[in-house]
């Protein structure tokens, strides 16, 4: 697979990385033998980045990484792993956010027992804490760089003058947000600012939760599933107009001879040479799709015929619900 690297400093990585919720029930039930079968064939495709985070699942996505490299001695040489924190809950047990330098440092001792390492090599704020300002927050993140907890740091659904003020006090290697064909706010500022600033723009969702694949996630599945339940764009009459749009971008993919997984993935690659998708997946031959997409080349042409049929806000309803659009920073 084609390398980028993560972050000005950073390693080489796979061009594609995983994005490891999958691992936590999020879209469906998995097991950790079916989780360690995804690692085993990321091993095989050249996958080296994994991005996982504490409250997927609760842990049970780091659990089921940290089992695969203890079952794996060298495993852990063939993996970048990235980790997150700061989602969290009040007294009264509401949802809220702490990037104080005690909570994530508490947190990430706990993410590396259960991964099993000594040290992650990208530690993200899942989301920013209002109360701290960035410079206090990319503070509290260096000092964990500086015990040797990780080897970077990274902001999640951050604005980019967030971004710019965190960069001030310490390196930011990556920002994680969610993009791709159905999701392209971040082309309003946030990629740019990654580019100038020699910051990874790691994507996730880049097949659009399933809409942007040859096999969207049916709708008799979207009630059991909390998350795309109360999400607009999986939500009627919003679900069906998507899916009769996003029928073109599938023959298209079909005509090009590829799969429309595939060619979304492609289409990130081509936005930047710093953006990284990071799709997840519980299924093998969905993987594989995924991944193709690092070997396609898109011609201007190829990106035309895409924005025809996939323009610039052509997605019904919004990317979140109002209680799912608590922590991301809205810029634009």
């Amino acid at each position: 697979m084609k390398t980028r690297k993560l972050g000005v400093n950073g390693p080489e990585i796979g061009c594609i990385g995983y994005g490891a919720m999958s691992f936590s029930d999020m879209y469906g039930p998995t097991t950790e033998t079916e989780s360690h079968a995804i690692l085993n064939r990321c091993r095989d495709l050249g996958v080296t980045h994994l991005d996982t985070a504490n409250v997927y699942g609760m842990g049970k996505s780091e659990s089921a990484i940290g089992t695969y490299l203890r079952a794996n001695p060298g495993a852990r040489d063939a993996f970048v792993i990235a980790t997150k924190a700061t989602i969290t809950k009040d007294a009264d047990g509401n949802r809220c956010f702490d990037n104080s330098a005690e909570h994530l440092e508490a947190e990430l001792d706990q993410s590396l027992q259960r991964l099993g390492v000594d040290c992650v090599d990208l530690f993200y704020a899942h989301r920013r804490d209002p109360r701290l300002t960035p410079e206090e927050t990319a503070e509290n993140l260096g000092r964990l760089v500086k015990k040797g907890k990780t080897r970077a740091i990274g902001l999640s659904e951050v604005a980019p003058s967030t971004l710019r003020r965190a960069m001030k006090v310490h390196p930011i290697a990556a920002v994680q947000s969610e993009y791709s064909l159905s999701t392209r706010f971040p082309e309003l500022g946030l990629v740019q600012a990654c580019a100038e600033l020699g910051v990874a723009m790691v994507a996730f969702s880049p097949v659009g939760r399933s809409l942007l694949t040859d096999n969207p996630i049916p709708k008799k599945r979207i009630p059991n599933l909390p998350f795309l339940a109360g999400n607009p764009r999986f939500m009627e009459p919003n679900l069906s107009e998507n899916l009769a749009i996003t029928d073109g971008f599938r023959q298209l993919a079909a005509e090009m001879g590829t799969s429309a997984a595939a060619l979304a993935n492609a289409w990130l690659l081509s936005r930047g040479e710093h953006v990284i998708p990071i799709p997840g997946t519980r299924s093998i031959d969905h993987l594989n799709e995924c991944m193709a997409g690092a070997d396609l080349v898109l011609s201007e042409a190829d990106l035309a015929r895409i924005d025809a049929i996939l323009p610039v806000g052509w997605a019904h309803g919004d990317r979140y619900s109002d209680a799912q659009w608590i922590g991301p920073e809205r810029y634009c």
